[in-house]
Order: structure tokens, then C-alpha cells, then sequence
């Protein structure tokens, strides 16, 4: 259970370093704009907006990864194959950053798939 839940900690801390790239490229539009940063991340372009939406992804893909993590400790199915399906969640997410910060979008697209069926099949393996 304790990979479970690093890797729980993992998914929930990616967004806020996702979050990097996006203030990098705002600090390079004049500066980061602390008053309106919504406003001046809508007029990024290329890198930043790549990192932004990546920065976005992360917490869309956190919801569905929690809530997978959180059933499979609530029914006790956190066995080795629950565990290896958490960590490839987790490695498939940085790379899908890094994929998305590159401009890769056919392998972002793939990486995005096995995370989100990681998440999918650790919430059907909770069925009894």
C-alpha cells in the first residue's frame, strides 16, 4: 500500500511542477503578470502553451488517478499488479509532460492512453 500511496502523493504533486514550464514562459512575456496570470497565460503561444495545457492535463488525469488509488485502498486491492499499474500511471504522466512540452503529439497521445487505462483498470480490478 505504501507505493499506492507515494505514488498517490506523485500524481497530486505533478501539476504544481508542471506549473514551472507555464511560469518560465510567462516570465518571458515581460514578466509574470501575478495580477492576472489567467489573462496572460490565455495569450501564450507555442512552448507556453503547450506547457500550460500539459500544466492543466496533470489535474484533469489526477481526479480519475485519485479516485483509482482511493477505491483500490478502500477494498484492499492493492496487490502487485494494482502497484505496477500506479507506477506505470505515474511514468506514463511525466512523459506525457515531457512529450507535450516537446511538441510530440502522436507518442503524448499514446502515453496519455496507458495513463488513463492504468486508472480505468485499477477501478475495474476494485469490482468484486
Amino acid at each position: 500500500m505504501e507505493i499506492l500511496i507515494l505514488c498517490l502523493f506523485t500524481a497530486a504533486l505533478l501539476p504544481y511542477v508542471a506549473k514551472l514550464p507555464v511560469a518560465v514562459a510567462m516570465s518571458k512575456q515581460g514578466g509574470y503578470d501575478n495580477e492576472h496570470p489567467r489573462e496572460q497565460q490565455s495569450r501564450l503561444t507555442g512552448y507556453g502553451a503547450r506547457a500550460l495545457a500539459a500544466h492543466q492535463n496533470a489535474f484533469e488525469s489526477l481526479l480519475i488517478f485519485a479516485v483509482a488509488i482511493l477505491c483500490a485502498i478502500a477494498t484492499h486491492t492493492t496487490g502487485d499488479f494494482i502497484q505496477q499499474l500506479a507506477m506505470t500511471h505515474i511514468g506514463a504522466r511525466i512523459a506525457y509532460h515531457l512529450l507535450y512540452l516537446y511538441n510530440l503529439s502522436t507518442l503524448r497521445s499514446l502515453v496519455w492512453f496507458v495513463a488513463t487505462c492504468s486508472s480505468f483498470v485499477i477501478l475495474y480490478q476494485c469490482i468484486p
